[in-house]
């Protein structure tokens, strides 16, 4: 019978503990900061979430009760103003989302394999001209789009030129998809979407897309956000090696094969980067609106972002404010985790693995 030896577990050195205590020592302001002013403040919304503070005194005090879930209630299940508001806002920015995410994504990319053209001349100054919007104060761009959007503006002198009536943008509030079946003739809805609610609103309504409004704060979204991804994008191309394209073009693979099979694949890391920070960003979407329209016209460009800080500072309703903001936290994280899921790395199978090692998947 053979005795099983076992090794006594490795103590860490004395220099060991002495590099991890500097670590620790080194990153503790940064730790202080973000204690007091990140984790400190979102443990007081949360608690505001769950209080009926009146934004008076501290939200602390004694006189501040506890509610329990009333807030988050009155927004999900209430059958008032409150909750057909939060749908309205969630509809607006489920569409937003849906629209700018997929093509600044796109339009970035696209930007980026151009501007990482060897013949092309003059690429820093494309990539400063691209990128320059996303330097460009948000606010400063939103009264330029007011402008050009405007019902007289520059947008709807050149659509009358071949012969196009344009809208008047910022104050249309029909939908989008509304008014292309419109063209074909459906003008009502069906029975089923026009009885059905989910969060006050019809389903006829959730189908509606985007406002003629939102669809111009759309634009400008992709306009203002595709420099920064990208140089996302472009840095990732250049760190890519040069010899599976080689390798794919002696095999005979045209440019969209070698671009779909074998650029785009290496390019998962900072495509799921682009996709998160988009995905974060349009659901953040504030100043745009409070600069431009305030939710305006008839609520079509009302963003749960914006409804949030009304809800707080207009209506003097802190709780309600502070549980729209934790739902839209509840959603961005849930859509990232999903989003992660969907482009996570998957393992090749062995089979085929095989079959091109020995040349015989070519």
């Amino acid at each position: 019978m053979t005795a099983v030896v076992t090794k006594p577990p490795r103590r860490r050195s004395a220099a060991t503990r002495g590099e991890s205590l500097s670590g620790w020592l080194f990153v503790a302001p940064i730790l202080v900061i973000l204690g007091l002013f990140l984790a400190v403040p979102v443990l007081m919304a949360l608690w505001v979430s769950v209080s009926d503070w009146t934004g008076r005194g501290s939200p602390f005090a004694a006189g501040v009760g506890f509610v329990g879930l009333d807030n988050y209630r009155e927004l999900l299940s209430g059958g008032g103003l409150a909750e057909r508001d939060f749908g309205i806002s969630l509809r607006n920015n489920a569409w937003y989302v849906l629209l700018v995410v997929p093509i600044q994504t796109a339009v970035s990319l696209l930007l980026a394999v151009l501007v990482n053209r060897q013949v092309l001349r003059g690429r820093g100054f494309f990539r400063t001209a691209f990128y320059f919007p996303s330097v460009t104060s948000s606010v400063a761009i939103t009264v330029l789009w007011l402008f050009l959007f405007s019902q007289s503006g520059a947008v709807n002198k050149v659509l009358s030129f071949v012969g196009i009536t344009g809208p008047a943008w910022f104050n249309d509030a029909s939908g989008v998809l509304h008014n292309l079946l419109g063209l074909v003739g459906v003008t009502r809805p069906p029975a089923f979407l026009a009885e059905h609610t989910a969060l006050g609103v019809t389903l006829w309504d959730w189908l509606a897309g985007p406002s003629v409004a939102m669809s111009a704060f759309i634009l400008m979204a992709v306009f203002t956000t595709s420099g920064t991804f990208m140089l996302l994008f472009l840095a990732a191309l250049q760190n890519l090696g040069g010899d599976v394209q080689e390798a794919a073009m002696m095999d005979g693979a045209n440019g969209w094969q070698r671009f779909w099979s074998i650029t785009l694949p290496q390019l998962r890391p900072t495509l799921f980067t682009v996709l998160t920070l988009g995905l974060i960003g349009t659901w953040q979407v504030f100043d745009q609106i409070y600069t431009g329209t305030q939710g305006g016209p008839q609520k079509t460009t009302l963003t749960p972002a914006y409804l949030s800080y009304t809800s707080a500072f207009s209506d003097q309703e802190w709780g309600r404010g502070a549980a729209i903001a934790f739902v839209l936290f509840v959603i961005i994280v849930a859509l990232t985790i999903l989003q992660r899921i969907v482009l996570r790395e998957r393992a090749v199978s062995t089979r085929r693995t095989a079959l091109y090692t020995t040349g015989a998947g070519r």
